[in-house]
């Protein structure tokens, strides 16, 4: 198999709003059922917001302090399984405040990378209760640039151009995204495909929370913009295989970095 190709396996599941140690027993049974395939995956995703999901009002009291249970928990299972693991994100509570942060892990168990979400979502009240990020979200891997982004940071285009100017092959994206927006979801993401062609991996949450209702979804599309892999609605582990290097012939064929006018705009 080519160094640049990646197995992936994107876990799609329900999240108990406001019940930590539900959720976390359940994506402990999600990840073994990951690797029990006969082709292992490379690497495995989680959705946004799965520890504690939108439960904002008792936010600071149920966040992860610094991302210890979290670390502690993907950084065992990397390692025993020899997985990468983009860690989808967590609620975490720092002396700040609290975060939308995404762990991303090697297969020795490491931390390789970390993102605080930076664009907060004003329709779900983000901006009362958590704080900001201030640094992309940049990490490696299958020895190829790649970048991670969150649910709202979709629709920011600069944002995603910026990683791929960067080098960025492949782009991870866990939501939490809800009815009724399907649309927009399968649209954005295809467009952040193709203008920067590059992959994008998106991993969305399912089932109901209170009043909100989640479609789940979740793709991975390739630089021409391509439907490699799609969910429907229910708990499903998404597989795929990607080739990193499909960026560089596709990039080739049509220039759009090279034919970039940045001084008009």
């Amino acid at each position: 198999m080519s160094e640049r190709k990646l197995r992936l396996a994107i876990v799609q599941m329900h999240v108990d709003a406001g019940n930590p140690d539900v959720n976390y027993a359940r994506l402990r049974q999600k990840l073994n059922e990951a690797v029990q395939t006969a082709e292992k995956p490379d690497l495995i995703m989680l959705p946004e917001m799965w520890n504690t999901g939108y439960a904002l009002e008792q936010i600071d009291q149920i966040a992860d302090f610094e991302g210890e249970r979290t670390k502690a928990l993907l950084s065992e299972f990397a390692r025993s399984h020899q997985v990468q693991i983009i860690g989808g994100s967590i609620a975490e509570k720092r002396e700040g405040g609290v975060y939308n942060t995404i762990y991303a892990f090697d297969a020795n168990g490491d931390v390789m990378a970390d993102y605080s979400k930076i664009h907060l979502f004003r329709l779900m009240d983000e901006e009362k209760h958590l704080q900001a990020g201030d640094k992309l979200g940049r990490l490696e891997v299958a020895g190829a640039e790649a970048g991670m982004m969150i649910c709202y940071d979709i629709r920011f285009p600069e944002l995603a151009r910026k990683l791929a100017l960067g080098g960025a092959k492949a782009l991870f994206v866990p939501a939490q995204w809800p009815n009724p927006r399907l649309h927009h979801w399968r649209t954005l993401l295809m467009a952040r495909a193709i203008e920067n062609q590059m992959f994008v991996i998106a991993c969305n949450r399912c089932g109901a929370s209170g009043t909100s209702t989640f479609f789940g979804h979740s793709l991975v599309i390739d630089p021409w913009g391509e439907i490699i892999a799609e969910a429907g609605e229910e708990e499903v582990i998404v597989r795929a295989e990607i080739d990193l290097d499909m960026v560089d012939a596709v990039r080739a064929k049509i220039p759009v970095f090279e034919d970039r006018r940045p001084s008009l705009y």
